[in-house]
């Protein structure tokens, strides 16, 4: 499994969310129907800066083995916020079939990181098959 895919492909993931909720949360806000009140604004734009920080964490350590024993903690940071994310949007999604689609979408790709990054955290680093550039 090639790990700097993955955490390049999360880290670019999670910098479009972290931009989008700092630079244009009433616009989300008002998309998603929930409320749009100033100070739910700015929770939403601390929710940016935390989703683009991860997305820095993972493009930096994109060309790191990531598995098993090595760098652990990126690797369960990312599964555990892609897991509780993916239950977190279902069962939203389940719960309120009037969502917007881009919520489904949102739900999809956060359940595929789960699984990708339950891989990476739970197996062998020498079973994934790091690919070797020299």
């Amino acid at each position: 499994m090639n790990t700097k895919l993955i955490m390049t492909a999360s880290a670019l993931f999670l910098a479009v969310l972290g931009i989008s909720l700092t630079f244009l949360p009433r616009e989300i806000a008002d998309q998603t129907g929930i409320s749009s009140a100033k100070s739910f604004q700015v929770v939403l734009q601390i929710m940016g800066a935390l989703y683009f920080s991860f997305a820095m964490v993972n493009w930096m350590a994109k060309g790191a083995i990531i598995g098993g024993i090595y760098n652990k903690p990126i690797a369960m940071g990312n599964f555990t916020h892609f897991f509780i994310g993916a239950l977190a949007l279902a069962k939203a999604a389940a719960n309120n079939p009037n969502l917007p689609a881009g919520v489904y979408l949102l739900t999809g790709l956060y359940a595929v990181f789960a699984l990708l990054f339950g891989l990476i955290a739970f197996r062998d680093p020498g079973r994934l098959k790091q690919p070797d550039f020299n």
